[in-house]
């Protein structure tokens, strides 16, 4: 337990005696009955503190008039919390607008807000957050979690921390320890100016007049309740603009009378490939596992449905082939391979069962569920192609073929379900179902065709067939593309930036997506309708094929790259190499509270580093000699 100085400052201490009765989102402050509570032990003290406010929620209050980014907040939490260099709970960073004479600055600090519908909670797959009555604390268990990170994309605040080295994620914790003993949080207690307080949620401060939910740069309040009120009362310019590389900006919109995000033309017009930055995401693993598990489960359910159930010639050839056993190896491969790569791309790899914990809330988890299904019905299945038929062989092969169908619905469905974040406006559009399903049908049919092609003799009746299902997967795609393009550019905020990155920073690999895709379409249509045959039929096929890979590819990569979620600048700062870059072009990085350094290497080539060694030694030599003929 915290122990309390004897000279701890009168300002360090919780000082609500009052609350209302119900938040300005009508939810109880009064979050539980203490009679009636499982009290939460903190430090395992085995009775909880006589804290008469320890029910209700309480939450933080910034004054950004106050701030003065000298960064004690965030100091005093990571030593508090013995964080690393590279984590941070609470973050300061600033908005800007205007120019010189007129240039302002409204400094921001961020932590987690603890919110009433806490996202991060009905994410977690492993059920690593509690949202718990005492303080209204929403605390996440480290030990618990394997690393996934998902949490850090449904959170809009960028509070959850992932931590590459110890491969889990850590996030504030309000200091719940320091509340026991009436103490407040270790940030509020540091901070210089007393831009940061700390009680009972809705209750105004000492010294305060406002209880504003939001503030320029602050995401939209709507998607979790969050538990922080602003005061901000000097007059800011139209524009506020971020002073990193994302193309935001801030817009007094005064028809609803607040900040809005809208795009902030960073980068100009100028069209670029961006292939470095693409090829070197961290989130390749979930490219490589989202295509070829589509893939498979387009092929299987092209099997399934086409072949078994409604028993169309140009698939019942394909089952009754000499490829259909080495294609579901094929199938059981790929989709091995994807899951092995998504799992090592966890920080805690050998705890993938826990992504089983959370089915009642977390979509991730539901997909997990899913997939394994259909995996583990996809190896029976795939088992007993092996065994001559017979009545118990067909039985069991219906059954395992029904556990993979229902695999297929659920994790399907919440694959593309858990990328509906409103955190991340990009995504949050039903164009990702098309790309998902119809990279199915488009990854499906191409499978079974390339497979086909290499162990079976007669492959020209079902081309065709094929060849339409590409088609249709393509065509389904493109429709939810020039939707979602349109959608973007109508709109604003993230979403609108997201469609500059992705037509400037990435122009030309976007132009080029787009160009094999609408290739893909003309060519698979024409053989939809007349087949292919010969030795040049192969070679248009093969080049077909990989014109097709490398479309998904490049599509799925840019899904993933382009995303900008809506989070507070404050907390973006900090590992941003935007603003690194900023902050040594206009010398912020002589401030050292902004934890960036200038880069100092001296480059010279291997002779001038001989020729240095060589002084150097001769220069030791003759003091040594020296010294010797002293006698020093």
């Amino acid at each position: 337990m915290i122990q309390v100085r004897q000279d701890e400052p009168k300002y360090a201490f919780l000082q609500d005696k009052d609350s209302k009765p119900v938040n300005r989102y009508g939810k109880p402050i009064d979050l539980q009955d203490p009679k009636q509570a499982e009290p939460l032990k903190v430090n395992d003290e085995p009775t909880p503190a006589k804290n008469p406010n320890r029910y209700k929620q309480h939450g933080f209050y910034f004054t950004a008039d106050n701030c003065i980014a000298c960064h004690a907040c965030e100091a005093a939490c990571s030593e508090k919390n013995d964080n690393p260099g590279h984590i941070a709970f609470r973050s300061v960073g600033f908005v800007e607008g205007g120019t010189y004479p007129d240039y302002r600055r409204i400094n921001i600090s961020m932590a987690c807000n603890h919110c009433d519908d806490p996202v991060c909670l009905k994410g977690c797959p492993t059920r690593a957050y509690t949202k718990y009555a005492e303080y209204g604390a929403v605390i996440q268990d480290p030990d618990i979690c394997f690393g996934c990170g998902y949490c850090t994309w449904v959170c809009p605040y960028n509070a959850p921390q992932l931590d590459p080295v110890k491969g889990q994620v850590t996030k504030c914790n309000m200091c719940v320890d320091r509340l026991e003993v009436g103490l407040k949080p270790a940030c509020v207690s540091a901070c210089l100016g007393k831009a940061l307080e700390f009680g009972v949620i809705e209750n105004t401060p000492e010294g305060r007049e406002q209880l504003q939910t939001e503030i320029p740069g602050f995401p939209d309040t709507s998607i979790t309740h969050p538990n922080i009120r602003f005061q901000q009362t000097k007059t800011l310019n139209r524009d506020m603009r971020r002073v990193d590389s994302t193309p935001l900006k801030y817009h007094k919109d005064d028809t609803v009378g607040k900040y809005v995000p809208t795009l902030d033309p960073k980068h100009g017009k100028n069209k670029k490939w961006g292939l470095k930055t693409l090829l070197a995401s961290h989130e390749n693993a979930h490219v490589i596992f989202t295509l070829t598990s589509q893939a498979v489960m387009g092929a299987f359910m092209l099997l399934l449905i086409a072949g078994s159930l409604f028993k169309l010639p140009a698939i019942t050839a394909v089952q009754s082939s000499s490829a259909f056993v080495p294609l579901l190896v094929t199938m059981f491969i790929l989709m091995g391979a994807g899951l092995y790569k998504l799992n090592m791309h966890l920080g805690k790899p050998h705890r993938f069962y826990r992504g089983f914990n959370n089915l009642r809330h977390s979509p991730l988890s539901r997909e997990i569920a899913g997939v394994s299904a259909f995996f583990a019905g996809l190896g029976g299945y795939t088992l007993l192609s092996f065994f001559n038929s017979n009545s118990l062989v067909n039985v069991l092969s219906g059954l395992v073929a029904l556990l993979a169908l229902a695999g297929f619905v659920a994790g399907s469905y919440y694959m593309y379900k858990l990328y509906r974040i409103k955190a991340r406006p990009f995504w949050n559009h039903w164009q990702t179902a098309t790309t998902f399903y119809g990279s199915m049908l488009s990854l499906g049919g191409l499978l079974i065709a390339v497979v086909s092609a290499l162990f079976s003799d007669d492959v020209q009746a079902m081309i065709p067939f094929l060849s339409a299902v590409i088609v249709s997967g393509l065509i389904i795609e493109a429709i939810g593309l020039f939707f979602h393009r349109r959608y973007l550019k109508s709109g604003t905020g993230e979403g609108q930036a997201a469609h500059y990155e992705q037509t400037t920073t990435f122009g030309k690999t976007y132009g080029l997506r787009n160009l094999l895709l609408a290739i893909n379409i003309l060519a698979f249509g024409v053989i939809s309708f007349t087949g292919l045959s010969g030795i040049g039929g192969m070679i248009i096929g093969l080049l077909l094929a990989l014109s097709l890979v490398v479309t998904a590819y490049l599509g799925r990569i840019i899904f993933y790259a382009l995303v900008i979620p809506t989070t507070m600048p404050g907390a973006f700062f900090w590992k941003n190499k935007g603003f690194v870059e900023h902050a040594r072009q206009t010398g912020l990085a002589n401030m050292p509270q902004l934890g960036v350094v200038y880069e100092r290497h001296h480059k010279f080539d291997v002779k001038e580093l001989i020729q240095t060694i060589r002084e150097n030694t001769l220069v030791d030599m003759v003091a040594h000699a020296k010294n010797v003929l002293t006698g020093k």
